[in-house]
């Protein structure tokens, strides 16, 4: 029931209409726009009543129905005027035959074009009902597919719906013209001052004679962007070139000769804004795991012909101060780096103080990303009533990261998984041998767009002739944000004396409900376990459950929840960004 408010004749509208159709009409009808208007007086009412049955079979008709029974009633008998609208839309027309025609789409390579597989990919097939949105949604998405990759000059000369209201059936007639097919030619660079231009070129993976890929250009722009060295970084196909050939094209045009069915290739440009070479920032913040934060950074893009990135960080719980290096990507894609830091922690009772060096070497893709890395480290650790206790260790280790997500930054559907194996085999710079694996992973299963559910698990195990000797640092212990929730950052592992210290396995698992009663805005229940022991019949896991509240940010999903810790029996809140790894 709507009512006017304020200025303007009082009338009250009321539709009945089945599903969301009453939304539709009470969006679109002038009925309802121009209640509330001071010119809408009885004469104007009467005449938005005469007007609306034709009105709302046209909006009736955007969502499939052809043949609606639209009825109006003005009631004007006395004080507020009432009109009701009942809507039959009857049968709702479905899309009887569906025909694509495809004109040019020759390939000047040895892979031809599948003209099956675009046909193939038209997403208002034959038997779905024939809305206007859908329409209109299923020929961009067919001239998408096509400008996206090898014929960006592809255009629609046909598009045709013939409706047939007696029959309830659409048949649909679309034309497609593909245009010459383009390939990328060679490299060009601009922009550069201070860096090689091996930072650019390593990461190209685009090869002359290549067809024209949107993909592979946004691909090579997001590897530039990542490195550190360009504030700004554009990729296309050199269009400048292209109106000379768009040029070319039209004095033969005038002369009479036939256009070239191919573009020459196009050379393909890259241009960058450089960084500055040295940039130093301040930033303060809080963790629900480590408390407050305060940190200096300083990196330089210069140096040696490498980057340097580093900086001293100093929690409540944690201290850090690091340097890396990195050098330029190579032809073979591989990121090698280096680095060494110190760091001391105080996590529940336990202060472990240590000092690192380290090398790695990273390769793959965002969906598949492998490392092999091997650090040296010397730890010394202390707990209230113990004497101090010192280990150095020298480990290897290789690293897996399998990503199927619909999307990096919200995913909602998929899964990230990672694996670690690796230790310290040899007696050099190593006090107790070992080896250690770890395997963790997340899983996005939606039931609509709305509603989300997400399970996660982690598993870690060390084995050694004894644990001693073993730096802490390789140790396992569980609780806080982003592991149990409902318990404090580490807080669950192995009691020693008045502290808790690392174990020699980890499980933990969690289980969340996630409903969006917004796009950016959501709501979740959660429920998470698990615990770090010397032994596997020593895990007895500690279960923390509560509710949490989700916002999509600009950075990522912020996510803030208040849990309870069964064991503990308290409650605590944590706040976290992201869930991936």
């Amino acid at each position: 029931m709507a009512v006017l408010a304020a200025d303007g004749l009082q009338y009250n509208v009321r539709i009945n209409a089945p599903g969301d159709l009453d939304d539709l009409l009470e969006e679109n009808l002038d009925l309802l726009r121009y209640r509330g208007n001071p010119r809408t007086d009885r004469e104007q009412l009467r005449r938005l009543v005469r007007t609306t049955p034709r009105q709302a079979r046209e909006l009736l008709a955007t969502e499939g129905y052809y043949s609606p029974e639209v009825a109006v009633r003005l009631d004007d008998n006395g004080g507020t005027p009432n009109v009701i609208v009942d809507v039959t839309p009857g049968e709702a027309v479905l899309v009887g035959g569906v025909e694509i025609v495809l004109n040019g789409f020759e390939s000047s390579g040895e892979s031809p074009f599948d003209k099956d597989a675009l046909r193939a990919s038209w997403p208002l097939a034959e038997g779905e009902v024939f809305r206007q949105e859908d329409w209109e949604r299923a020929k961009r998405a067919i001239v998408r597919a096509v400008v996206q990759t090898r014929y960006p000059r592809a255009q629609l000369t046909e598009s045709v719906a013939t409706v047939d209201p007696d029959t309830r059936r659409a048949l649909l007639r679309v034309a497609l013209d593909s245009g010459p097919e383009m390939r990328f030619g060679e490299l060009k660079i601009e922009g550069l001052k201070r860096y090689p231009e091996s930072i650019v070129r390593n990461l190209n993976g685009i090869k002359p004679g290549d067809v024209y890929d949107e993909a592979a250009l946004q691909a090579y722009q997001a590897k530039l962007q990542d490195t550190g060295y360009f504030s700004g970084v554009e990729v296309s196909a050199d269009l400048n070139a292209l109106l000379a050939q768009q040029r070319d094209a039209a004095e033969d045009k005038q002369t009479g000769t036939a256009p070239p069915a191919t573009i020459a290739p196009l050379p393909l440009l890259v241009r960058v804004v450089e960084n500055k070479a040295k940039n130093v920032s301040v930033g303060v913040g809080i963790s629900t795991n480590t408390g407050g934060r305060t940190s200096v950074s300083y990196d330089d893009l210069a140096i040696w012909g490498l980057r340097m990135k580093s900086a001293i960080t100093l929690e409540q719980k944690k201290q850090n101060a690091h340097a890396d290096f990195y050098f330029p990507t190579t032809q073979d894609g591989y990121n090698d780096s280096f680095g060494a830091a110190l760091n001391r922690d105080d996590i529940e009772g336990e202060t472990i103080r240590s000092a690192s060096v380290y090398g790695k070497r990273a390769w793959g893709t965002p969906t598949l990303e492998r490392s092999i890395s091997i650090e040296y480290l010397n730890e010394s650790r202390s707990i209230a009533g113990a004497e101090p206790t010192h280990a150095m260790s020298l480990p290897l280790t290789y690293a897996v990261t399998w990503r199927k997500l619909d999307n990096l930054i919200f995913p909602t559907r998929g899964y990230v998984l990672n694996a670690t194996a690796g230790g310290a085999v040899l007696p050099l710079l190593t006090d107790q041998k070992f080896l250690r694996a770890t395997a963790r992973g997340i899983t996005y299963r939606p039931l609509n767009a709305k509603n989300l559910f997400i399970f996660r698990g982690e598993l870690g195990v060390l084995g050694s002739s004894s644990k001693s000797g073993v730096p802490a640092t390789y140790l396992f212990r569980a609780g806080g944000d982003n592991s149990v929730r409902g318990y404090a950052y580490q807080e669950l592992g192995v009691r020693e004396g008045e502290a808790t210290v690392g174990g020699r396995y980890l499980m933990t698992a969690g289980a969340e409900y996630q409903y969006w009663f917004k796009p950016t805005w959501g709501a979740a229940v959660f429920y998470d376990t698990g615990n770090a022991a010397d032994s596997l019949s020593d895990i007895h896991p500690k279960s923390g459950y509560g509710v949490g509240a989700r916002y999509k940010s600009p950075v990522g999903p912020i996510n803030v929840d208040v849990a309870y810790g069964h064991a503990v029996r308290k409650a605590r809140l944590h706040f976290s960004l992201g869930f991936t790894f």
